[in-house]
């Protein structure tokens, strides 16, 4: 099987340098603790996830045979390599404001070395392409609506652009080889509900543990203000739902989602022009 990714479409990392702010705002996005630690918290847990995502698509690189493929792979690995730099940077601020970032990590840690000592590397494989469409329904989600950091730090709401992009470019990467090698789609379905639960307990353990810090846990209106801010009626996430679900449609694929356009306008924000001008194919 061959890369289903829109033809011409060049998957390459940008070598990106956002000298975050030091110290960082405490409540970077718009003075919000809650929408400010919810990415907080999943930043906290990408450079861990985002070398298992490496680990798993490289181990099964020298069995595919596309070229096409075979690059977007090494472009796949690339941008990976350098979000997980930009957000150990992150990290590494969050510490300095007294976060226990460390425990996340562990945490995180642990069930990545359990998946990998007990979990064949077809369901590790699966596993990365279910979270990698999680994480581009994300990417969608915040590049097409600006609300969700209409008033975050200038630098913080680009990092987040920029990873937002990477992961729209590469969205099907992990998909395409995990057909090629494996294909099973109640395996990958069976991920993905795993992977959404994990993926879910992890932000909100996280994201509970920064408005600890910052007395704000047990204060109900932060709870309330965030919970709609995310599902209520103009929730952010609320339309997400639809696309989250297509993928558990048999012969579903990310490129179905064609989001082209919205790929296109964004990289003149960071290349100048669009590098490409590729149709689905």
């Amino acid at each position: 099987m061959a890369s289903t990714t829109p033809e011409g479409l060049q998957i390459r990392p940008r070598h990106m340098d956002f000298d975050l702010p030091n110290p960082l705002p405490r409540h970077w996005n718009g003075g919000d603790a809650f929408k400010t630690h919810l990415f907080d918290a999943m930043s906290v847990l990408f450079p861990d996830g985002e070398r298992f995502f490496i680990d798993s698509v490289r181990h099964f690189r020298d069995r595919i045979d596309d070229p096409v493929l075979k690059e977007q792979i090494r472009g796949f690995i690339g941008q990976e390599g350098h979000h997980s730099r930009e957000h150990l940077e992150y990290s590494q601020r969050l510490r300095d404001l007294g976060y226990n970032v460390e425990r996340i990590e562990k945490r995180a840690r642990a069930r990545i070395r359990y998946t990998q000592k007990k979990f064949s590397p077809q369901r590790q494989l699966a596993a990365t392409a279910a979270l990698e469409h999680i994480t581009a329904i994300m990417a969608d989600g915040l590049l097409r609506n600006d609300v969700q950091m209409a008033d975050a730090h200038p630098t913080l709401a680009r990092l987040w652009r920029w990873h937002a992009l990477e992961e729209t470019e590469h969205k099907a990467v992990a998909f395409d080889v995990y057909n090629q090698v494996c294909g099973s789609r109640k395996l990958l379905r069976r991920a993905m509900l795993m992977g959404t639960f994990f993926f879910v307990l992890d932000t909100t353990r996280g994201l509970a543990h920064m408005l600890k810090v910052d007395g704000l846990l047990w204060n109900w209106r932060v709870w309330r203000d965030g919970i709609r801010w995310m599902w209520g009626k103009e929730g952010v996430f609320r339309p997400l739902i639809g696309t989250y679900l297509d993928f558990f449609k048999d012969g579903f694929h990310p490129w179905e989602h064609d989001n082209l356009d919205l790929l296109h306008a964004t990289r003149e924000e960071f290349d100048g022009s669009p590098q490409v001008q590729a149709s689905a194919a």
